[in-house]
């Protein structure tokens, strides 16, 4: 895997979650400035970030790498943490401080899974702050090691995804989607999710929640791009979806659920659901969340934002009928035919995010449950609707 560095910043610069990120450690470390950097042995670069003094830098600008701490931080590969610069007896002397007029500064490496230091995630301010707070420094070495995985696994996806072209390449790719996405992401976003947890249930600023609700958008997306890509490795290179029927669980328990995890990260969309279901229905509980969360984020993405999302859930005629609707622009008829495929997105406009999994998971999961996934678009409305068969007295299986 080639590792140049302009294709390492802008891979960096493509990672999502990053501006959130950003923001949460200028909030959390009292600072006006954070970025993430790539960092060498002659060139400090960039990637992205957060300026809120007039720093100066953007993406891609770049400093004398001697003239930075980060620097140091590459060549022992550890943290550097300065909360008031004139007090500080190592660094109250030392040229960057002075040359950069920083009274507070923190910087951690960030370290990919097979050892490579790629650079830093440091932040700067114009006053004494107080970023050695144990809980504060926890929190950006965790963000670190999220950045380091987030960026591993872009690199990999990304070859993955290059590689499905040939077929001699299936085994292998069986083995880095179920290892890479399987480990060495799911545990950082679950750190992450129960960080954002524990912040949410103390007193927080108005603008701080605003902060917390779109970190914990980010995390579902990822988390929902972490199922998608592992189903899909799964159903094409074998193993296909599998199901465990439950005919006890009611089903509106399981929407609730789902709508109120997708709202927490949009706090500002309406989501209206309208369910008529008397009893029970034999589905596989986990996978029909799957595909809701996965039909609701695209009314989210692509819906109008004037108008709220309508759910709508019923057994009719012996079929179970759930529905997602939402204004907006209709699908062009080009790409309603693709739409079910992976790697097809519905407009190349404002669907950029992810890997273009999302419809094509929803619409296997429909078929594992015997039944199928349609789409309606126009002018009023673009409505996706799952129909599925509800036979009365089946016995509960595994498929």
């Amino acid at each position: 895997m080639a590792h140049d560095v302009q294709d390492e910043v802008q891979a960096m610069q493509g990672v999502p979650a990053i501006p959130t990120i950003l923001e949460v450690v200028c909030q959390t470390a009292g600072m006006g400035f954070a970025a993430v950097a790539r960092v060498t042995e002659d060139r400090w670069i960039a990637c992205q970030v957060r300026d809120n003094i007039g720093f100066g830098l953007g993406p891609g600008s770049e400093l004398e790498v001697e003239t930075t701490l980060c620097n140091e931080v590459r060549k022992y590969r550890d943290v550097i943490v300065i909360d008031n610069v004139a007090e500080d007896p190592v660094y109250s002397s030392h040229h960057t401080p002075k040359l950069y007029g920083l009274q507070s500064y923190i910087s951690v490496p960030i370290l990919l899974p097979d050892g490579r230091f790629f650079g830093t995630l440091c932040a700067i301010g114009s006053k004494p702050a107080n970023p050695s707070n144990p809980q504060t420094l926890a929190t950006i070495k965790l963000f670190a090691d999220l950045i380091g995985f987030q960026f591993d696994a872009a690199e990999k996806l990304n070859s993955a995804r290059a590689s499905l072209l040939g077929e001699q390449a299936a085994s292998d790719l069986r083995e880095q989607f179920i290892a890479v996405l399987g480990h060495d992401l799911r545990n950082p976003v679950a750190s992450l999710g129960g960080g954002i947890s524990v912040l949410q249930r103390e007193p927080q600023s108005e603008k701080s929640m605003r902060v917390l609700h779109m970190m914990r958008g980010s995390v579902l997306r990822m988390s929902v791009l972490i199922d998608n890509v592992m189903d899909f490795a799964r159903g094409r290179l074998g193993g296909g979806i599998a199901l465990q029927k439950d005919y006890e669980a009611p089903l509106g328990p399981t929407l609730d659920q789902v709508i109120s995890e997708i709202q927490s990260g949009h706090p500002e969309r309406r989501i209206e659901a309208d369910y008529r279901l008397s009893d029970a229905v034999g589905v596989d509980h986990q996978r029909i969340a799957q595909m809701f969360s996965n039909l609701l984020g695209n009314a989210i993405t692509h819906g109008s934002v004037e108008h709220p999302i309508h759910v709508h859930a019923s057994v009719t005629d012996g079929e179970l009928h759930l529905s997602v609707a939402n204004a907006g622009a209709p699908i062009p008829k080009e790409a309603m035919q693709k739409l079910f495929q992976p790697f097809k997105r519905g407009d190349g406009g404002s669907s950029m995010q992810g890997l273009g999994l999302g419809l094509y998971i929803a619409s296997q999961i429909a078929e594992a449950h015997g039944g199928s996934l349609a789409v309606n678009s126009d002018e009023s409305e673009t409505r996706f609707t799952f129909r599925m068969p509800v036979a009365a007295g089946d016995d509960p299986v595994i498929r």
